[in-house]
């Protein structure tokens, strides 16, 4: 655990605070555990510190995948200029917030034709990753009536070095192929689809400025190559997000404001000369929601095995799957974490200590032999960076448990 990410949320006698409230009451609040805890003044504050980093030309879009709980989506609604959303689901939470359909993209591969078609009467971009899907929305806006706006998705040519997930470069099931959009260009063309432009994402969770950075300036080099071939102006252009949040004690946090720096150079030096008409978009989920939120579980038995202490808590896996390191992790590394409540015990003597679920499988583990403060049955253990890709990336149903409330303080 860092002292930053405790400072962020606050402390009140030693106990953890979300939201201003401290933990021991807030779980009373909730009225039981695990939970998790989003920070609603974190969320406000990230927001400001993106548009401080970023050009004021840049359009600021969250994608709801990465935590879509209402009351967020709600929340970030009149903080962000769009979302982006990757189901049916996800379109309905964003339609029931105060954004206006026209700033709403759904992106993701294999859109069903029902999808498709509540996207289309809904009003929103959809943004094509094929072919057929160019053909099922032409469709259903010939059948409701309406031209639907569309971008294209775009699987590039390069990919990005040090990202925790490669979204593009090589065959990919998301987008079109950058040598094939000319092609698909031509196709659309005799169709009534209003094309705005491009989506380019080329990896997730990167922390290395430079690397962003130059992935930027590659994604609008290939939209200005692809834009010659279009009949008409580059209206959207989405340089999709990934920027990552440090998980783990060695990662170092990113250098937002070098981000932006570089965005502001490349913003003024080629993508307003070479398209004055763009809607430049940048989208991000982990980045703005990511470290607003914290897993709280209550440990229930404390027991020894053969020189192991083990700590089990009364959550688990099938909650916040990805501190387990079941979630794309290629080695296993531990969370941020936390006893809640004894905070201010740096003096005290530390136990070598392993946190483990309530669910039968040795997946189990959320912290594995980590230094804490001595803590007993009762005590709340709180696993930070738990605002994306928690509830909603986890098996919830493993083992029929009930499912974690999720509460914005």
């Amino acid at each position: 655990m860092t002292h930053s990410t405790v400072a962020s949320f606050g402390r009140a006698d030693g106990a953890l605070c979300v939201g201003g409230v401290p933990l021991g009451l807030l779980a009373e609040r909730v009225g039981e555990t695990p939970f998790f805890a989003y920070d609603r003044a974190l969320l406000t504050g990230r927001v400001a510190r993106l548009r401080a980093a970023l050009p004021a030309g840049i359009k600021l879009s969250y994608a709801i995948k990465a935590n879509p709980m209402p009351a967020i989506v709600d929340h970030l609604s009149g903080l962000v200029d769009g979302f982006d959303v990757a189901s049916a689901l996800e379109l309905r939470t964003a339609l029931n917030s105060t954004m206006p359909p026209s700033r709403v993209s759904f992106a993701g591969p294999g859109k069903s034709p029902a999808e498709l078609r509540q996207a289309v009467a809904a009003g929103v971009t959809v943004e094509l990753e094929s072919l057929t899907e160019a053909r099922r929305v032409a469709a259903a806006g010939d059948e409701l009536g309406i031209r639907p706006a569309v971008a294209i998705r775009v699987n590039p040519d390069f990919a990005v070095k040090g990202s925790g997930m490669r979204m593009g470069g090589g065959p990919q099931q998301f987008g079109v192929d950058a040598e094939e959009v000319p092609t698909l260009l031509k196709t659309l063309a005799g169709t009534d689809l209003d094309v705005l432009g491009f989506h380019v994402f080329a990896g997730s969770q990167n922390l290395h400025a430079d690397v962003l950075a130059e992935a930027q300036r590659q994604t609008v080099d290939l939209v200005l190559r692809l834009a010659e071939s279009a009949d008409w102006p580059v209206r959207y252009l989405n340089l999709g997000g990934g920027f990552g949040i440090p998980y783990y004690q060695k990662d170092t946090p990113l250098d937002l404001e070098g981000v932006g720096a570089s965005l502001a150079e490349l913003m003024a030096e080629r993508i307003t000369p070479g398209l004055p008409d763009a809607r430049v978009v940048i989208e991000l989920g982990r980045y703005i929601v990511g470290e607003c939120g914290v897993y709280v579980t209550r440990i229930v038995d404390r027991k020894e095995s053969r020189g192991t202490v083990f700590l089990v808590v009364d959550g688990g896996l099938h909650h916040q799957l990805a501190a387990s390191g079941n979630f794309g992790q290629v080695v296993r590394r531990n969370y941020p974490v936390a006893i809640g409540s004894r905070l201010d015990s740096a003096d005290e003597e530390t136990q070598t200590v392993t946190i483990v679920g309530k669910l039968c499988t040795p997946l189990d583990l959320l912290a594995d032999r980590v230094q804490l403060p001595a803590a007993d049955v009762g005590d709340l253990v709180v696993i930070f960076q738990a605002g994306a890709y928690g509830l909603s990336a986890s098996p919830q149903a493993f083992l029929s448990h009930p499912v974690a409330p999720e509460v914005l303080v």
